[in-house]
C-alpha cells in the first residue's frame, strides 16, 4: 500500500502477510480522498477509523495533516502494526484493540469523519449496526460523515441516514450523515 498525498506522499508501507485484512485499493482510496478534500480541511478534523486493519486510511489522514485519529480493530497484530508504523512516521494515531461494535456502544469519541471498512462478508444486519450505533450514540460531529466501505454486491442504501454511494471497481463507499432535524 502507498500513501497517496500529503507529507508522506508516495511512501510505501508493507504490512505483514499474516494480518487478516483486505486493504482499500489505492485507486478507491484516492477517489475517496478527492471527495473529502472538497469538504474538509484535514488539519481541522477528527477521524475514527473502524475495522482499521493495516491502518491505510489512518495513515492517509495523518499524511494530510489530521492529528486527532483513532483507529479501532480487534486484531492484536493489526493494532501492533498500526502503532509501529505511526511511531516510525511520527503520526498522531491512537490505536485501540477492541471489538468495533463494543467500542461504538461504549465510546464517547466524537469524530468529523468516521470510516468503517468491515469484512465484505458481513450480513445486512451487521452492516446496519454500524450507522445505528454511530447515530444512536451521537458519535458524529455536526457536518460530519460516516463512510462505510463494502462490496458492490451489498446494498445498504435502505439504512438510516444513508445519503449516497460511490462505486470504484469492486469497492463501494456509502455515505451517511445526520438528518437535518437531528442537527443541533
Amino acid at each position: 500500500m502507498r500513501i497517496i498525498s500529503g507529507k508522506f506522499k508516495g511512501r510505501r508501507i508493507t504490512a505483514p502477510k499474516k494480518l487478516p485484512v483486505r486493504p482499500t485499493t489505492d485507486m478507491a482510496k484516492e477517489a475517496l480522498f478527492n471527495i473529502l478534500n472538497n469538504q474538509y480541511y484535514f488539519d481541522e478534523i477528527s477521524v475514527l477509523d473502524l475495522f482499521s486493519g493495516t491502518g491505510s486510511i489512518s495513515y492517509e489522514f495523518a499524511s494530510r495533516g489530521t492529528e486527532n485519529i483513532t483507529a479501532v480493530d480487534e486484531d492484536f497484530g493489526c493494532i501492533k502494526f498500526i502503532n509501529q508504523t505511526a511511531e516510525e512516521f511520527e503520526m498522531s494515531i491512537q490505536a485501540i484493540k477492541s471489538d468495533v461494535f463494543k467500542f461504538l456502544e461504549n465510546s464517547k469519541v466524537k469524530a468529523t469523519v468516521i470510516f468503517a471498512d468491515p469484512p465484505y462478508a458481513f450480513t445486512l444486519v451487521q452492516f446496519s449496526k454500524i450507522p445505528e450505533l454511530v447515530f444512536q450514540n451521537d458519535l458524529l460531529e455536526n457536518n460530519g460523515l460516516l463512510i462505510v466501505e463494502h462490496s458492490k454486491h451489498t446494498d445498504i442504501s435502505e439504512l438510516s441516514n444513508y445519503q449516497y454511494s460511490k462505486n470504484y471497481g469492486g469497492n463501494m463507499f456509502s455515505f451517511f450523515h445526520k438528518d437535518s432535524d437531528e442537527e443541533e
